[in-house]
């Protein structure tokens, strides 16, 4: 063997050992997101330093947007959020409000928004950022299927995230769940979410009740799946179980894909 093969091959020994150790010192930082069932079947809590997916079904983009910013706001604690868009998704959802995320309790000030200008651009500044350290949070906006985001794309994101220890959140809006390496996947859908008491004091989340997401856990690697109402107190900044007028789990609707399909995409 010459000896640029051997060098070559010391430099990639190298870098996997990084890559692992790295692995191995964020496998244990979770953050708690307050909902006691969720909690427990994330063996305490949200992985950083990984990536996790989150689609939604249909008409539900508000509500999976709702519910990352919400992911995002219990891992990036302090620290800013980057979220990188593709330059379309203004004319299909409108942009981010700053003052909706005021309402949930974070900080706009510590969002930055990136619009891409195709998949490819969007993949790249994401890798990048997830290897900055400075960054609490990596939000990824995809829409629709992508032929450029397969399991090498997805395998560069999560070793940028785990050697750098930022968590990247992949929103998916308009496609389906395929083989990846995130740490967990979800499926969102809106809850419903009855008026809070007379008594409260007058905000907003008053009249309309605070937020619920009806929440399926399709991929947990280390853990359980499950489907949970999860409700977000944008006092504390945290989800956490109803805290009155608790609703069952609605019955899928007829017309919802078979239990079958559902099924494959939890296996995948």
């Amino acid at each position: 063997m010459s000896g640029a093969r051997m060098s070559a091959l010391a430099i990639l020994r190298g870098q996997i050992e990084r890559i692992e150790t790295a692995e191995i010192v964020h496998q244990h930082d979770r953050v708690a997101l307050g909902h006691g069932q969720a909690d427990g079947a994330l063996k305490g809590g949200l992985a950083r330093a990984a990536i996790h997916e989150v689609f939604c079904e249909g008409r539900q983009g508000v509500a999976a947007t709702g519910f990352v910013m919400g992911l995002a706001g219990r891992v990036a604690v302090r620290k800013p959020l980057l979220w990188v868009r593709q330059d379309f998704s203004e004319v299909e959802t409108g942009a981010l409000s700053m003052s909706g995320l005021r309402e949930l309790g974070l900080d706009p000030r510590r969002v930055v928004t990136v619009r891409a200008a195709d998949v490819e651009s969007a993949l790249r500044t994401s890798a990048d950022a997830l290897a900055c350290d400075a960054l609490g949070a990596v939000v990824l906006e995809l829409w629709g299927e992508t032929r450029q985001f397969d399991l090498v794309a997805s395998r560069k994101l999560t070793l940028a995230a785990q050697g750098s220890g930022v968590t990247g959140l992949m929103l998916r809006m308009a496609a389906q769940p395929l083989p990846s390496t995130a740490e967990t996947r979800w499926m969102l859908r809106a809850a419903h979410s009855p008026p809070g008491p007379a008594s409260m004091p007058a905000a907003p989340w008053s009249v309309w009740g605070a937020p619920r997401f009806d929440a399926t856990l399709l991929r947990n690697r280390h853990g359980p799946c499950g489907r949970w109402i999860m409700e977000w107190n944008c006092d504390e900044c945290q989800f956490s179980e109803p805290s009155t007028y608790s609703q069952p789990v609605a019955a899928a609707p007829a017309d919802r894909q078979d239990s079958a399909v559902f099924q494959q995409r939890r296996a995948g």
